[in-house]
């Protein structure tokens, strides 16, 4: 480890005559690289973003703003991954196909009080079978399962805990997908050390370090959730964000080979795909089917260096957020065809309520 404190490395200003010191997390140096620049503020085709939060933005006095974000963007559609259940689900999907017809489907979620009940199963599924007869589009699973939901004996519950075979099943049966966040990256799980990629993530946000004293490890509960994908191959899993595999799309494409019920989406990991513009991009030639625009937090500029990845061939740009990535991004510049599929065609080919017309 450095002979300095962590989070306060030293740099002196030598030329100035003087000595200055500064944090590490303080230094933003400014670019100073001259070439071509090509930034986007608009997706050069009509998307869906199918990892959406909307929660506050979409109350009837709000909407209208977002409405206007949405266009600026070219943003079609959005998934809204927080319905929730039962009558608040209903409500939700009414208010909004007659608010804003066109604009939103929604996904359902499990309520998982009582869990240890005997019946928890079998009346979950018959929620969700419900909820998709009430205008659900799809199931989305929170990172809390496999992680930090416990039973009525603290017992960690894992992703593949057979409770919720009947919930995996009965997606496959009502034909929509389930969109689930399974753990986090992998190095916020790795020792807290210099050797951390998200070392400066990590200390400016402790919480996001999983210590093995409280925690699986990463691989534990992946390992559950691929187990989940193989033992229903007749529904389909929305893998999100990259299934935190965007450094490793070798063997993502491996997995996704072996599981042809797994799709997955963009959200929170573009800085990966940014900084190896040319692999990846022969990944996403490769795997142009099975891939869709999602990005979790709803930031409209942040919108703009997902288009600029996706569709230029810039170099050497500035990501958005530098905790995420303290290296630069390079554009993809994917062929047109391939961001239809990854923009809309992809998402209107396994989300009900979703019509590839709707971009036309």
């Amino acid at each position: 480890m450095s002979r300095y404190p962590v989070g306060a490395l030293a740099f002196c200003a030598l030329a100035l005559g003087q000595t200055q010191s500064l944090t590490f997390e303080e230094y933003r140096p400014k670019n100073s690289l001259v070439v071509p620049q090509s930034p986007r503020t608009k997706a050069k085709f009509p998307f869906v973003d199918v990892h959406g939060h909307p929660r506050s933005m979409i109350s009837d006095a709000k909407l209208p703003q977002l409405l206007k974000e949405m266009e600026a963007l070219n943003m079609r559609m959005m998934v809204n991954l927080d319905g929730r259940y039962g009558e608040a689900l209903k409500k939700t999907v009414e208010r909004l196909n007659a608010k804003v017809p066109g604009k939103f489907v929604v996904f359902a979620n499990l309520d998982f009080a009582n869990i240890d009940d005997p019946q928890w199963s079998a009346k979950s599924a018959a929620q969700l079978e419900q909820d998709v007869k009430n205008g659900a589009s799809g199931l989305k699973i929170y990172k809390n399962l496999g992680m930090d939901l416990k039973d009525g004996k603290g017992q960690r519950i894992k992703v593949d805990d057979p409770r919720f075979d009947p919930v995996w099943a009965m997606a496959g049966k009502m034909k929509v997908p389930v969109l689930i966040h399974t753990a986090e990256p992998a190095l916020f799980f790795a020792p807290y050390d210099k050797f951390n990629e998200r070392w400066l993530e990590l200390t400016e946000i402790p919480s996001r370090r999983r210590p093995p004293e409280k925690y699986p490890s990463w691989e534990t509960i992946i390992g559950e959730q691929h187990r989940v994908f193989r033992k229903h191959p007749k529904t389909n899993f929305i893998n999100a964000h990259l299934g935190w595999y965007g450094n490793n799309l070798g063997e993502l494409g491996r997995l996704m080979d072996e599981m042809p019920n797994m799709y997955t989406e963009i959200g929170a990991v573009l800085a990966e795909l940014g900084r190896q513009p040319r692999f990846a991009r022969k990944w996403f030639i490769r795997y142009q089917d099975r891939v869709m625009f999602g990005k979790d937090t709803y930031e409209p500029v942040e919108y703009h260096t997902y288009f600029r990845v996706l569709e230029s061939n810039d170099e050497y740009f500035d990501y958005y957020r530098r905790r995420h990535a303290f290296w630069q991004m390079y554009g993809m510049d994917l062929p047109d065809e391939v961001l239809k599929k990854l923009y809309y065609k992809n998402a209107a080919r396994i989300i009900p309520g979703i019509k590839e017309s709707n971009f036309q």
